[in-house]
């Protein structure tokens, strides 16, 4: 792509980083449809585990594929599948339907997480690669914080949560004609070629596999809280869904400015010890978290949690490419096969949820910051 269009170029792109944090209205959503269908906490956390199943399955084919047909072109197939995902909840609703919806919606989000950050190197100047992408992860937890915010107004105001997914479908249409508009070269295709053999060949590496566990957990960790921080405030003040729901954007507002503080600080606090003094917050104030009651309280620690664990996915990813920069193409995917953890981790939570109540099911995601803590030491003794 002609590096002398990217002052162009680089707005649909950056569009793009908007459009995927479409993937966290799977928290709220959850909310709505346990609300609306009478669901266990089993059954509703199936929801986020159809979203970030796919991230296990379609990273090393979404390497594959930008080879054969190239980046911008596989960013138009994660736009199209991703209106499909938005379309469906609005013409069929039922529980098979939601699951097919945001099954679409994960596989929409792994090409998406997969093919434009890599687009983003194609087009602006090496040393401004971290920038950039540091701002598409700002966009992205914007997109994230207003999820909440417009499924309320929706259901406030039309009537009916579900118009969020209209507002996300014409969105997203509106990427896509701005991309296939605004992008019009393609890049050099990669001399790299990933395969599933040489990618699972990095799991023969302890670090690599510290660093992918490490992503497995941070994303745990955000798709759990997003989905039980609302149950947690029904549970403890008696809260409305819909007024619940807003705990989840308090959390995505502390992780949003979190992310923008943190851009700066990084430049001048080295990235491990940055990570140590963020686990040792975000640890006990996530134990308080799970002992107090009042609303205010459980806001405040919210936030905490949220502004220490901004930053913690983007530290563990650098760190994983300074590792091989000579096989960065399938370090990246293996690092995304990382966000899986969403999957993973809160059908688990459910399962204790259901049994022991929703502060059980959050105890499992402070093994999970146990565990960040002990890489953050881990990251500094390398040095």
């Amino acid at each position: 792509m002609n590096q002398s269009n990217s002052k162009w170029t680089i707005f649909p792109i950056l569009f793009g980083f908007f459009v995927m944090g479409f993937v966290d209205v799977v928290g709220i959503s959850t909310n709505y449809v346990k609300h609306d269908f009478g669901l266990s906490d089993t059954l509703a956390n199936l929801i986020p585990m159809m979203v970030f199943l796919w991230f296990a399955i379609f990273s090393i084919p979404t390497g594959m594929l930008m080879g054969r047909i190239g980046r911008r072109n596989t960013v138009a197939v994660s736009l199209g599948i991703t209106i499909v995902a938005m379309l469906l909840p609005l013409f069929l609703y039922d529980f098979a339907s939601v699951l097919l919806a945001f099954a679409l919606l994960g596989i929409g989000n792994t090409i998406l997480q997969v093919s434009l950050n890599p687009m983003v190197a194609s087009v602006v100047s090496p040393g401004k690669v971290t920038s950039v992408l540091t701002l598409g992860q700002f966009l992205k937890a914007v997109s994230s914080f207003l999820g909440p915010l417009i499924a309320g107004a929706a259901a406030s105001f039309w009537g009916d949560w579900k118009w969020i997914f209209a507002v996300y479908a014409v969105t997203t249409l509106l990427s896509l004609t701005w991309l296939l508009a605004g992008v019009h070269e393609e890049e050099k295709k990669s001399a790299q070629a990933s395969t599933f053999a040489t990618v699972c060949s990095l799991f023969k590496d302890r670090y690599i596999v510290m660093l992918f566990l490490g992503i497995l957990f941070i994303v745990g960790i955000d798709v759990g809280l997003n989905t039980t921080i609302p149950k947690l405030l029904m549970e403890k003040t008696g809260m409305s869904v819909s007024e619940a729901g807003l705990g989840s954007s308090l959390y995505f507002s502390a992780r949003t400015i979190g992310s923008f503080v943190g851009a700066f600080l990084l430049a001048r606090i080295a990235s491990d010890r940055f990570m140590q003094y963020s686990m040792g917050i975000a640890i006990v104030g996530f134990i308080l978290l799970l002992v107090v009651d009042s609303l205010l309280w459980i806001s405040i620690l919210v936030v905490v949690v949220g502004l220490t664990c901004s930053n913690v996915f983007s530290i563990i990813f650098s760190y994983a490419l300074q590792h091989l920069p000579e096989r960065d193409n399938e370090i990246s995917a293996l690092m995304i096969m990382g966000v899986s953890g969403g999957a993973l981790i809160t059908p688990l939570m459910g399962v204790l949820s259901d049994a022991l109540g929703q502060v059980a099911g959050l105890s499992l995601l402070l093994l999970c910051l146990l565990y960040l803590g002990w890489i953050s030491f881990r990251l500094q003794k390398r040095k």
